[in-house]
């Protein structure tokens, strides 16, 4: 009886261990749901308490409505953007204006979650955008991110949690 009961308690243990484990793993890989800016809001998100004189670094956590304008070693720069009515059309996204320094910089964590409005395979692919969002539904690889935001800079909802780019979901403009 003594020797079944160590056995239970050892796998009552091993069992723990497991899945303590586990949910760390799947910890690190979650982040809690940030409240959405407008997708097609008017004015700059700010940043209270964001020193832009102490050189470029991260934004605190939430949910930014901008373009990654740079990535280099896995390193995100992004600006924020707003919507601009226009004269003859509809309007399009616009980053801050010249002189105005808005820039931050974050890691791109391994496992982004970067879902596309394009498709995965180009920018001028088939539409994967919610039917009624007008955000991407296609999850893509962190690779199609970085080859695609890294050239030219494309309206997104960003995700910093902890310092680093967690999500990026396109937006989609006609």
């Amino acid at each position: 009886m003594n020797t079944s009961l160590r056995g239970l308690i050892a796998a009552g243990a091993a069992a723990a261990v497991m899945l303590s484990s586990g949910m760390a793993a799947e910890a690190a890989t979650t982040f809690p749901k940030y409240k959405a800016p407008k997708v097609f809001g008017t004015t700059f998100q700010p940043d209270p308490g964001h020193d832009f004189t102490k050189g470029i670094h991260s934004r605190r956590n939430g949910i930014l409505r901008g373009q990654i304008t740079y990535v280099r070693g896995g390193v995100a720069e992004y600006e924020p953007i707003r919507w601009k009515k226009g004269k003859y059309t509809e309007g399009q996204f616009e980053g801050p204006p010249e002189g105005q320094v808005m820039a931050y910089a974050s890691p791109i964590a391994k496992n982004v979650i970067f879902l596309s409005a394009y498709g995965c395979k180009s920018a001028g692919g088939d539409l994967t955008v919610g039917r009624t969002s007008g955000l991407g539904a296609k999850r893509c690889s962190k690779a199609t991110l970085i080859k695609r935001h890294g050239r030219v800079g494309h309206p997104a909802l960003i995700t910093v949690h902890k310092g680093q780019i967690v999500q990026v979901q396109e937006i989609y403009t006609p």
